[in-house]
């Protein structure tokens, strides 16, 4: 019977335990991010016609959902109602992630809008470096003394939508490699670290405890001597005492 009393109690707080249990957002799955520069910014990969520089503005990053295991951002207007730009990127991982969005830029460019590099969603370590066409990548990688991520192959980088379905397969199927200041293009793996370090050291091997062992010549005789004399004792003892008492 207290069972069957406890059972609508239980059931309650089952259910305020569900109603209380956090819920994935969908910007945590897009990394959907509002962002504001006060200057203009430069951006590569395939963007709207004239807009490979973007204006001082504000802007929402989105990560494509893309059926393939390539990273692609999507640049919108502030009010998500216009693509400006499809980008193709490369993980980027940091060890130690923040509670705020971080972008980072290609620094050393005088004269010029500075060029996005990196793109970090909150509390993420994994980030997004940006790809840029070859020519580009070479130009920036010499002046920022910094390998630069470039596509191999010719990829368009104006599009009347960037949007479009083709223009997303295109992204997917351009190899990847990487620009070095010296204006040499090397393989991606060779500069970038695309997999998170192994910053866990191997756990220790347990210490090895030496035993002593007798030999397995020796006798146990002594010891069980020993032990028979000891009890004799110890009963002689006790019976004393309990004489003493009467």
């Amino acid at each position: 019977m207290t069972l069957f009393k406890a059972a609508p109690t239980v059931l309650c707080m089952a259910f305020l335990g569900a109603a209380f249990l956090p819920s994935a957002k969908a910007d945590d799955f897009n990394k959907k991010t509002t962002i504001t520069f006060n200057e203009p910014i430069e951006i590569p990969g395939v963007h709207l016609q004239g807009w490979g520089v973007l204006p001082a503005g504000t802007y929402v990053f989105k990560l494509l959902n893309s059926d393939s295991d390539r990273h692609i951002v999507q640049i919108f207007s502030k009010d998500e109602s216009t693509v400006y730009a499809t980008i193709l990127a490369i993980p980027n991982y940091r060890l130690r992630a923040t509670d705020k969005t971080v972008v980072t830029f290609n620094e050393g460019l005088s004269g010029r809008p500075e060029a996005i590099r990196t793109w970090f969603y909150p509390g993420a370590n994994w980030g997004e470096e940006f790809v840029y066409p070859k020519a580009r990548a070479v130009e920036l990688a010499a002046a920022t003394k910094q390998p630069v991520p470039t596509a191999a192959a010719d990829v368009s980088v104006e599009a009347a939508k960037p949007e479009e379905p083709a223009v997303v397969e295109q992204l997917k199927q351009a190899p990847v490699m990487a620009a070095q200041p010296t204006g040499e293009v090397v393989e991606l793996t060779q500069v970038f670290q695309t997999a998170p370090p192994a910053t866990l050291a191997a756990e220790p091997a347990p210490a090895q405890v030496a035993l002593t062992e007798l030999p397995a010549t020796a006798s146990s005789l002594p010891l069980f001597a020993l032990c028979g004399l000891m009890a004799l004792a110890g009963g002689l003892m006790l019976r004393s005492k309990v004489v003493r008492v009467r």
